[in-house]
């Protein structure tokens, strides 16, 4: 959503890069080939449904292909259009870089309102636009590798699949088109909850460096922490489900479209997750103060406020009255270009969309490299494992009867210990490793240079030197 007096969505993203390549030394012309959007293909297609023609607009832009394939979402939103789409692309380059995926950036969008149509008149829209893109190699496992996003998800990834191999009889990787698929139809566990996951273990290593908890004026752990959540869509509930269940935090308020539910206590996750899917809003949910306008408790006093919806939320109007030292942007632009000038300058510390909410595409990475390789993770190694930590554990237990100890290992650490690495906790694995190696990478720059002041600069950097190192390769 565009503001008066405030750059687009697109602007604003042009404005951080360029914010972050005046402190870097790029060669003559290869900042602009880093910043321009190679390419975006609009489609317009007729689906009969309801008795007549609907006409639908499509959007697939490839903002960087110095990696192949290239990465990106389709979202599906009365909202979508190019500007949009091509903003979303660049984030993904920059993106993919910091997180050290092999991709190019890429995104797609469907100007729909998905809720408007049954679902098998959404899967015949699906697939058209899937078909439209498909014989363009717009989406291809080895060029363009779309996932979900918002209005988007497995439901949908499954049915493009499968309209790729369709087409494509005899391409053996023909699965990999596409990430984010259920389980059963190609898909990789841990996917849905990625994002969510990956807001969960960058605040975990935010908390870990004592000198960043320092700038954000906070101390101690996670533990006890009040955090406002905006959107509890995927990725806000899973964020706030694992911070609340796993790490002890206090949601103490959630911003939906249709209002927002508060309570200084904390508030049950789930519970209210429950009520939404059945009620479809979460007016009349009993367990919290119910407040209409949500939009006033971005500005309600908390730790840890994550914008988990829309771009833009946080823009000139409000961001003065913002009283969280720490912002995690668990969506993609929820800060517009002047707001951050603003919180930056009050002390805010906010943690990057193009970091934060990095654990998608680093799942969907995982879920690619598993369609390749035909081959579910820890397949392999898992009951090997098993059975090396039950001789170790065995011979304790031997050395302590046979020396007369009188000890025995815990049940519950024995179990744990026991139980071989299947694919789920292979997957958190290299997500939590992948969270902490980037921003490594960004707090060496923020706090190694003089004159980079915020963590969103520095993961531009990062992203910026590691796109233009791919290039130079190249020979460019």
């Amino acid at each position: 959503m565009q503001r008066d007096g405030e750059p687009t969505f697109r602007e604003s993203v042009d404005l951080m890069f360029n914010r972050a390549v005046q402190l870097m030394d790029l060669g003559p012309g290869l900042e602009k080939k880093i910043k321009v959007c190679n390419s975006t293909y609009t489609v317009r297609f007729g689906v009969r449904l309801r008795g007549k023609i609907e006409t639908f607009t499509g959007y697939r832009s490839v903002h960087s292909e110095h990696m192949e394939p290239v990465k990106g979402g389709i979202r599906f939103a009365l909202s979508v259009n190019q500007d949009e789409v091509e903003a979303l692309a660049a984030l993904m380059t920059y993106k993919c870089a910091l997180v050290e995926t092999p991709f190019g950036g890429s995104k797609g969008g469907l100007c729909i309102d998905p809720r408007a149509w049954e679902e098998h008149e959404l899967e015949a829209i699906t697939r058209r636009f899937a078909y439209e893109l498909i014989k363009r190699d717009l989406i291809h496992p080895a060029q363009n590798v779309p996932a979900p996003d918002m209005g988007t998800g497995e439901r949908e990834m499954a049915w493009i699949a499968d309209q790729y191999m369709r087409m494509n009889t005899t391409d053996i990787n023909g699965r990999a088109c596409v990430t984010g698929k259920p389980p059963h139809a190609g898909g990789i566990q841990g996917r849905v909850e990625a994002t969510g996951r990956g807001v969960q273990y960058a605040l975990r290593e935010f908390f870990r460096q004592p000198e960043d908890k320092a700038a954000a004026k906070l101390s101690g752990g996670l533990e006890g922490k009040r955090v406002i959540v905006q959107g509890l869509g995927n990725v806000g509930y899973h964020a706030a489900k694992f911070l609340s269940e796993e790490d002890g935090c206090k949601i103490t308020a959630i911003i939906e479209r249709d209002g927002a539910l508060t309570d200084e206590r904390g508030l049950n996750i789930e519970d209210i997750r429950q009520w939404m899917v059945k009620h479809g809003t979460i007016k009349g949910y009993a367990n919290a103060t119910y407040v209409e306008d949500g939009t006033v408790l971005l500005e309600a006093d908390c730790d840890i406020l994550i914008p988990a919806a829309m771009e833009g939320v946080i823009h000139k109007g409000n961001a003065g009255n913002i009283k969280a030292p720490l912002i995690i942007e668990a969506a993609n632009g929820p800060i517009t270009f002047g707001a951050d000038e603003i919180l930056r300058q009050k002390g805010c510390i906010i943690i990057p969309d193009m970091y934060a909410n990095a654990g998608g595409v680093t799942v969907s990475y995982f879920e690619w490299v598993k369609n390749l390789s035909h081959i579910r993770f820890g397949r392999m190694q898992r009951r090997a494992e098993e059975s090396r930590h039950q001789m170790l554990v065995d011979e304790l237990e031997r050395l302590s009867a046979d020396k007369g100890l009188g000890w025995t290992l815990s049940p519950g650490f024995k179990d744990k210990y026991l139980r071989g690495a299947g694919e789920l906790e292979l997957v958190r694995s290299g997500l939590d490793d992948t969270m902490r190696t980037a921003y490594q990478a960004m707090r060496e720059v923020w706090h190694g240079r003089g004159d980079v002041e915020d963590l969103r600069t520095a993961a531009y950097i990062v992203s910026i030197g590691r796109v233009a190192s791919s290039y130079i390769s190249k020979g460019l």
